[in-house]
C-alpha cells in the first residue's frame, strides 16, 4: 500500500502529461474519464466553449455486480448520450489512470456502442 499524498500526485502529473497532448473541439469533443475506488465517471467535453455535452456515472446506474460490469454499463449510457447528441468521433482521455480494467472496460463499451476513438 503505497503512500496516498505520492500516489494522487503521480497520477496528477500524468492527467498533466495526458492533457497537454489532447483538446476536446467541437468537431471531435473528449471523452474524460474520473475513476474513484467505489464510482466511475465519463464526460464529453468541448474545451473550446467549456461545455459538457453529455455525461453519466455509476450512480445513477443500477447494477450490483462487479466495478467492471458497471464500468461497462456506464461506456454504454455515455456512447447512447453522445449518439443522441450527434458526436460520433472524440479524443479519449483516461484522465491520468492506467489503461486497464475499469477505464479499458469504459472505453471499449463505449466504441462497441458507436462512439470512434
Amino acid at each position: 500500500m503505497g503512500n496516498r499524498k505520492y500516489d494522487s500526485r503521480k497520477r496528477w502529473v500524468r492527467q498533466r502529461r495526458v492533457r497537454k497532448n489532447l483538446r476536446g473541439v467541437a468537431a471531435r469533443p473528449r471523452l474524460a474519464v474520473f475513476r474513484s475506488s467505489n464510482h466511475i465517471y465519463a464526460q464529453v467535453i468541448n474545451d473550446d466553449e467549456g461545455h459538457t455535452l453529455a455525461a453519466a456515472g455509476s450512480i445513477g446506474i443500477d447494477i450490483n455486480d462487479a466495478k467492471i460490469e458497471i464500468a461497462k454499463a456506464v461506456g454504454e449510457a455515455v456512447a447512447k448520450k453522445a449518439i443522441a447528441a450527434g458526436i460520433t468521433n472524440v479524443v479519449f482521455d483516461r484522465g491520468g489512470y492506467k489503461y486497464h480494467g475499469r477505464v479499458k472496460a469504459l472505453a471499449d463499451a463505449a466504441r462497441a456502442e458507436g462512439l470512434s476513438f
